[in-house]
């Protein structure tokens, strides 16, 4: 306890010059870890007056004040039970405290503190002493009520006061007498012992000649002590008449702090008039409505010119009044209480009539004729609504109040605006979609179509696309099998439109997408400006349509590997600009265009399956509407995007059964020529590129040339193989160098490689045919010069061959007499005939004849075995004089008379 002492005394009063006299280590009732201690302490400067601290320990080991009162506020000292040891203290200063001290003794020894400074500060206004053991105050009492206060109580306080061990320094005076007296003696310094003896005799005789003086001067101490005795007489009168002036002045001190008191109070109750004054006019303000706009309120005409205006404002301040920011407790006043049930009214009637008023206007707005003249017009047209959204626009203002305020009121207009309207863009929307197909095809029954209530009956709930995408895959297992594949001889395709009806099918969609966009972003602007969509609750509008119903992949078929339709649609440019739009926004937007979505999906279907070309041109017009709208998030958006992810599908599918039809080829004829899928492939090409040009998906008809061109480099060797009646190294000879001519042609990009690939397989399958059927046609010197050769190889001399007699000169002139000019350009024109039955007239469909190609192949290869022959001859048979009966221009002349006489 001696540490904390000084830590308080040193931490908490140094600071503010007070001494600790008492400390008491308590806790609150009930809560043992809640501790504190009390302490009592007097100022260091006068008037001394004490005071009892409540100091606690913060969290950071630092002792801090709580409570402070000063001694003079103790009313009541209760120790609980004078009969009994208990730790449990109440003081009583504005209210009651009760305390449970760290043990009896010590709450003893704080009370006896407390008791000693009211006697010391307090004599005439002690608190009450109540259930304390008495011999703790016993002898303080009796001292108390003898009226000798001053004496061992107050002593007893000066003890508990004072410092134990105060050091008391010399004075100068005392200083110096010492330092003289040190210097009358030698020994003072060197032994203390000698000088204390020295010091004591010397006192010794001056107690005697003190006493001895004393005892001469007998008369004179008489009269001193008479003069003592009177002198100690007088001073006890003046002390007594002192301590009436103190009593009286203690009596004026009280009064004083009594009056500070109270003159503190009065400011303080100042202060709080002031601030409770200006509350009440800020609150008065705040709820101030002035009556002109209470009539507006109550009894509006907003069918009256200029009636509207007025209204709008009256609203404005009836907002204003109900959503003023008071606080809690001036809620609870009953004035105030009164005054937002008589707003509620108002607002509750207001509403009413607003309410009703708009709702008959909206649904007689919804049987607007719209611009009929778009029927009529040179172009096709959506019709427009803006007539609906001018009359509404001076209603905003009223719009907005009534969502502020009264919800289930917005929540009913919004659903009577959206049934009303729907109906007007419903019946636009179908015409426009009658319209756009009338003027692709006039009229005419396309394939796979039915009427136009089956058209519009397709899709069970407006803005999904379950049923469609089903009917599609469906109808496209159906419709591959008769439209224009590449694997399937043209004579079997199927109704397709022409060339110039496609064209027109890609300028009229081009033209829908075109008009839905402006027709949509209006009324949806409309939408969130009018209804305020957008002011709560502002959610992330999905970066992609690729999280709509749908969108998770493309089924392909069994064996592919084509791309996912829903990856990377919408990675777009100006999809990071777009503005967010929540969901009230798209559920709004839904329930106005209920049938667009089923609309553009049947529309899209219908000449999906009138033309399987189709879906090339409605991928690419989709995807430019897509990728280049800004507001990314917003209901048409989102709409084509679902058609996207749809028109992705299909055009997979498209190329899937493309490449199933590469691989499922089969000729059937007696001679094959150029496979179909090859003949046809100029076709796909020209007309994919025409649609794809510029676009940017174009990388995704890239992807599908390159694997439609690496399908026909694996089945033509298959196709060649299967064929009995065509030697397999005509058919990739006639193919590959078909192919390869159309690919040039073509100038398709990214497509170098696969280039460089048709033309080495064409040379590799021209080699292969020329080695096999062309072979030797000078067999019996070929089959001699190779003997020659064999001997040369085992070691002969090449100028030694001729003597060997298999191979004399003799032997040699033999066998070249069997081949004279005439029977060689005979075995040619054999030759000839052979290669024209093999190879296929469609080969001259390109600009490079292909019998050609092979004749001067022959003709390279013949001249190469001439060559050869000839410069055997001329190494091994030396200044023999002996040649071939023809020469390399006879060659030639007999292969270009061959070529010419057929």
């Amino acid at each position: 306890m001696a540490t904390i002492r000084h830590s308080l005394q040193r931490d908490v009063f140094e600071p503010t010059e007070e001494r600790l006299i008492g400390v008491l280590y308590v806790t609150k009732p009930g809560k043992k870890k809640k501790t504190s201690f009390l302490c009592a302490t007097i100022n260091k400067e006068k008037p001394v007056y004490a005071t009892v601290h409540q100091v606690k320990k913060t969290d950071k080991d630092v002792y801090k004040k709580k409570n402070s009162w000063p001694l003079r506020e103790l009313q009541v000292v209760d120790g609980r039970d004078e009969n009994k040891d208990t730790a449990d203290l109440d003081l009583t200063f504005d209210r009651i405290y009760k305390w449970v001290a760290n043990s009896a003794p010590d709450k003893h020894a704080f009370i006896q503190v407390l008791w000693k400074l009211c006697c010391r500060y307090l004599p005439k206004q002690k608190p009450q002493f109540i259930n304390i053991p008495a011999e703790l105050i016993e002898e303080n009492i009796n001292l108390a009520e003898s009226g000798d206060v001053t004496t061992s109580a107050l002593d007893n306080v000066d003890a508990a006061l004072e410092d134990d061990g105060d050091y008391r320094a010399l004075s100068e005076k005392e200083q110096m007498d010492l330092e003289r007296l040190m210097e009358q003696c030698d020994s003072a310094v060197s032994n203390a012992e000698a000088f204390a003896e020295q010091l004591s005799r010397d006192l010794s005789v001056l107690d005697g000649a003190n006493i001895h003086s004393m005892m001469a001067s007998e008369a004179q101490v008489e009269a001193l002590m008479v003069m003592i005795d009177s002198a100690y007489t007088e001073a006890e009168k003046i002390e007594t008449r002192l301590d009436s002036y103190d009593e009286i002045l203690l009596h004026v001190k009280d009064s004083i702090e009594k009056m500070a008191d109270k003159n503190t109070s009065i400011e303080q109750t100042n202060a709080n008039n002031s601030k409770l004054l200006e509350e009440l006019d800020r609150l008065i303000n705040q709820l101030d409505l002035p009556r002109n706009y209470v009539k507006d309120l109550y009894e509006p005409d907003l069918n009256k010119a200029g009636m509207l205006p007025q209204a709008i404002q009256a609203a404005a301040a009836l907002q204003l009044v109900i959503n003023a920011p008071i606080s809690s407790q001036l809620s609870q006043l009953q004035a105030v209480q009164d005054e937002k049930k008589r707003f509620d009214k108002l607002r509750g009637r207001f509403s009413q009539i607003v309410s009703r008023h708009l709702n008959n206007l909206f649904i007689h707005l919804g049987n607007d004729p719209g611009e009929t003249l778009s029927l009529h017009a040179e172009q096709l047209t959506l019709p427009r609504h803006g007539s609906i959204h001018t009359e509404l626009l001076p209603y905003t203002p009223l719009m907005h109040w009534i969502r502020a305020l009264d919800h289930r009121a917005y929540q009913h207009l919004n659903k009577t605006y959206a049934t009303s309207i729907s109906k007007l863009y419903e019946r636009d929307i179908r015409l426009f979609f009658e319209e756009a197909r009338q003027r692709i095809s006039g009229g005419r029954r396309l394939r796979g179509s039915g009427s136009s209530q089956d058209i519009a009956s397709m899709s069970g709930v407006a803005g999904k696309l379950t049923s469609q995408i089903k009917h599609g895959a469906q109808t496209l297992g159906t419709r591959t099998n008769t439209g224009a594949l590449l694997g399937v001889d043209r004579d079997q395709w199927g109704s397709e439109l022409d060339m110039q009806e496609r064209q027109k099918f890609d300028e009229i969609f081009e033209r829908v997408l075109s008009e839905l966009q402006p027709v949509c972003l209006s009324e949806q602007e409309f939408c969130i400006a009018f209804f305020n969509l957008n002011a709560t609750g502002n959610e992330k509008a999905p970066s992609s349509v690729a999280s709509t119903p749908g969108s998770s992949g493309s089924e392909e078929s069994s064996g592919s590997a084509g791309t996912s339709s829903g990856a990377g649609l919408i990675g777009t440019p100006g999809s990071g600009h777009g503005r967010p739009f929540n969901r009230e926004v798209r559920s709004m937007m839904a329930a106005l265009f209920t049938t667009l979505e089923q609309q553009l999906a049947s529309f899209i279907n219908t000449y999906d399956r009138a033309d399987s070309y189709c879906c090339l041109y409605i991928y690419v017009r989709l995807s430019e509407h897509v990728l280049t709208a800004e507001d990314t998030g917003s209901f048409l958006c989102t709409t084509f995007g679902s058609c996207l992810v749809q028109a992705k599908r299909n055009f997979d599918r498209f190329m899937n059964s493309q490449l199933q039809s590469i691989q499922e080829c089969r000729v059937a004829r007696k001679k094959c020529g150029i496979i179909p899928f090859i003949i046809n492939f100029e076709e796909f090409a020209k007309t994919a590129e025409s649609v794809f040009k510029k676009s940017e998906r174009r990388a995704d008809l890239d992807k599908w040339y390159v694997r439609l061109v690496l399908a026909m480099f694996e089945y033509i060797p298959r196709v060649a193989s299967e064929h009995q009646r065509t030697p397999p190294e005509v058919i990739k000879m006639e193919n590959y160098h078909v192919l390869h001519q159309l690919m040039f042609q073509l100038k398709l990009p990214g497509m170098d490689t696969q280039k460089k690939e048709a033309k080495q397989r064409y040379q590799e399958a021209l080699s292969a045919y020329v080695t096999q059927y062309f072979g030797r046609p000078l067999e019996k010197l070929n089959q001699f010069f190779d003997g020659v050769t064999n001997k040369v190889a085992s070691g002969v001399k090449e100028s030694e061959v001729g003597y060997q007699l298999a191979f004399s000169k003799q032997e040699l002139r033999k066998v070249i007499k069997e081949y004279p000019g005439k029977e060689v350009k005979r075995g040619l024109d054999q030759l000839y005939k052979k290669v024209e039955k093999h190879l296929s007239e469609e080969g001259n469909l390109l600009q490079a004849c292909p019998i050609m190609v092979v004749w001067r192949a022959m003709q390279e290869e013949f001249i190469r075995q001439y060559k050869l022959i000839e410069d055997l001859i001329h190494r091994c048979y030396p200044g023999a004089m002996i040649n071939l009966e023809f020469s390399i221009d006879d060659i030639l002349n007999y292969f270009s008379d061959i070529a010419l006489s057929h």
